[in-house]
């Protein structure tokens, strides 16, 4: 099989969900794909460059699921956008190990991550958020997710999914209750 990003990238995803982000190196790649890891940076500049596109890949898959929800309960409602947005992010990240470290530490957002954080600023726009506010709120949302999906992914307890996803979406009630109050000045 000929070596290129798409092939790089899917086995560095397939090397973190087996290993986590503290053990995915570029030398382990480079063994998996049976190349030498100056091989790696022809298709990725730095191993950096390489979590991106593996953010990029995470954040596709929530973008995927932001569209299917919505198809499927298309309320209209603002608060309900920023829900269903947060969900969606918090359920891509859960799905690889260490998902959400690697999305709060992206250096360089790629157009997924613009178009995701893009939908979410419209959503709050469409509120009547001022532009300034809606990328500020945009900001307070995708930081409750991140923060509270490290915090979920680190600590590896055995609280159920269940209780997790309570805690979750009470604290998400809490957020767009407060982002309520940006809408009404």
């Amino acid at each position: 099989m000929p070596l290129n990003q798409a092939t790089v990238l899917d086995a560095a995803m397939a090397l973190l969900d087996e290993t986590g982000l503290d053990e995915l190196s570029t030398r382990k790649l480079a063994e998996r794909l049976g190349v030498r890891v100056g091989a790696l940076y022809w298709h990725y500049a730095s191993k950096q460059a390489l979590l991106d596109a593996i953010a990029e890949r995470i954040l596709t898959r929530a973008m995927a699921d932001v569209a299917k929800t919505k198809a499927a309960c298309p309320t209209g409602a603002w608060q309900d956008d920023v829900i269903c947005f947060a969900h969606a992010h918090r359920d891509a990240m859960l799905a690889h190990p260490d998902g959400a470290r690697i999305i709060a530490t992206m250096s360089a957002p790629g157009t997924i991550a613009l178009a995701f954080i893009g939908e979410l600023t419209a959503a709050l726009g469409a509120a009547g958020m001022s532009g300034l506010d809606a990328d500020a709120c945009a900001d307070v949302v995708t930081s409750y997710v991140n923060g509270f999906t490290i915090e979920e992914q680190a600590r590896r307890t055995s609280v159920s999914r269940a209780l997790r996803d309570a805690a979750f979406t009470t604290g998400l009630s809490v957020v767009v209750d407060g982002l309520a109050v940006r809408t009404t000045r």
